[in-house]
């Protein structure tokens, strides 16, 4: 992931110390100077979110090809998407230190959505959906470490989160203004629209 980082320019782990010793791009010929054409901007913006939600390119264009069909701006539709994963939405409230994380969380069965046990990362959540944790791994390592350093991460306002409960309240679907993530969504529907 820190060549992906180093090769994209932006830090998708989250407090890399290698990108941050070395911010150049990869290689040899890292500190050399690249051509930058139409294509490779689209291309690197497209690569940037998909490494950073940890999508492949498969799912990725199926969750382009859906935002294509619904209402409204298809760039806002994406991140909409992107942002709605179970797995985004654990590492969003804080119950995770980064997106990987929330992913195995998620695989191990740690959450539960509405009641249900969900282990599929890429579950969507919905509007006034409940995700709490399960009552057996409350005490366990990562969630207790977890608990304790929640003050340091934003919550976005979108959602609520209750690190002493073990629950995640999801109010609405995020609306462009409140995802922050650095991705100019515009330059990942004109490469996919070619």
């Amino acid at each position: 992931m820190t060549k992906k980082s180093r090769r994209l320019g932006v830090d998708l782990v989250g407090g890399d110390k290698a990108f941050e010793r070395r911010p150049y791009p990869p290689g040899v010929h890292g500190k050399g100077r690249t051509k930058e054409s139409e294509y490779l901007l689209q291309l690197r913006e497209k690569q940037k979110a998909r490494f950073s939600y940890g999508v492949l390119e498969k799912q990725f264009r199926r969750y382009y090809e859906e935002a294509n069909r619904l209402q409204g701006k298809t760039g806002d539709n994406l991140l909409q998407i992107l942002e709605s994963r179970l797995d985004n939405v654990i590492y969003r409230a804080g119950f995770a230190r980064t997106r990987r994380q929330a992913r195995q969380f998620v695989v191990h069965g740690h959450f539960l959505v509405n009641g249900h046990k969900v282990d599929i990362p890429s579950y969507r959540v919905s509007a006034h959906d409940i995700i709490d944790l399960a009552p057996k791994l409350r005490e366990t390592t990562p969630h207790v470490v977890a608990r304790e350093t929640h003050g340091e991460r934003d919550v976005p306002a979108w959602l609520q989160a209750l690190p002493e409960r073990g629950r995640v309240l999801v109010h609405q679907l995020p609306t462009r203004q409140q995802i922050v993530v650095d991705v100019q969504e515009q330059l990942i529907v004109e490469l996919y629209s070619k």
